[in-house]
């Protein structure tokens, strides 16, 4: 005879392994491409560093590094002060100013985009890293997160860092950004994302294969009159490792960033 309770079980296990199948069909479907990427490409992976390859991609690929890097801090520094101060310091015009950063989000990005150029090429940052970092230092929507995430801090550990003697600098930088650690990691892999995958942008401004980003690089093998495919998927799939290593180092901070969002000092 059967024990009570055995068809419960044995529908919850028959329901977990048709979880783990679907779950596993699908991350089947996900890899696929970079399967194919990986084999299509790997015989063309030592020739996508060869003198003989006109694309200069190791130039390309630390280009893209400078400029991710240098955008992602300058965002996290400038966006988080704003942030910080819409969110904290009381300020009569605060809400005006709020309103004037998200109205520039409902701006189309063609708009701006011939301005910027007018005001990049006035300045001579034409095929210059300062062209392709400086325009990316600040986003309305970065500012707009780190306020509402700012909004939701504990205001008792502020309190606390005042009651100590700091300055209103002292506690966002001894006490409010390193209880935020998480919310930053996982603003800087969207920023660094963000900014690694810029294309147009870079494409307009890098007239010098000098400064072409990884993107340009890999789209001037892609429109060659005798495309290599082998090679192009070769040079992608170098690409994507950077944006692998960061989501990998921070993997740890992001979960924090998803528990830490849900403190409020309500």
């Amino acid at each position: 005879m059967r024990p009570v309770g055995y068809h419960r079980t044995a529908a919850g296990r028959a329901g977990a392994a048709a979880r783990w199948a679907a779950l596993v069909v699908a991350g089947g479907l996900f890899l696929l491409p970079f399967a194919v990427l990986l084999r299509d490409g790997w015989s063309a992976l030592p020739e996508v560093f060869s003198a003989d390859v006109e694309v200069p991609f190791a130039r390309s690929l630390l280009n893209s590094t400078v400029v991710a890097v240098l955008q992602t801090a300058g965002q996290l520094l400038l966006c988080s002060l704003a942030g910080y101060g819409l969110a904290r310091i009381p300020y009569r015009h605060a809400p005006a100013v709020l309103y004037a950063i998200v109205a520039t989000l409902m701006v189309p990005t063609a708009v701006t985009f011939v301005p910027s150029f007018v005001v990049v090429s006035s300045l001579g940052w034409l095929s210059d890293l300062r062209g392709l970092v400086v325009p990316g230092l600040f986003s309305a929507l970065t500012v707009f997160l780190f306020r509402q995430h700012f909004l939701d801090f504990p205001a008792s550990l502020e309190e606390a860092g005042r009651l100590d003697g700091l300055s209103r600098w002292g506690v966002f930088r001894r006490v409010v950004v390193p209880n935020s650690t998480g919310f930053f990691a996982a603003v800087a892999v969207i920023d660094f994302i963000g900014s690694w995958n810029q294309f147009l942008w870079p494409l307009v401004i890098a007239q010098d294969s000098d400064t072409w980003t990884v993107q340009v690089a890999l789209s001037s093998l892609l429109t060659a009159q005798n495309p290599r495919t082998t090679l192009l998927f070769a040079a992608a799939a170098v690409s994507i490792l950077p944006i692998v290593l960061v989501f990998v180092l921070l993997q740890r901070y992001l979960v924090r960033g998803v528990t830490e969002t849900g403190l409020t000092g309500r």
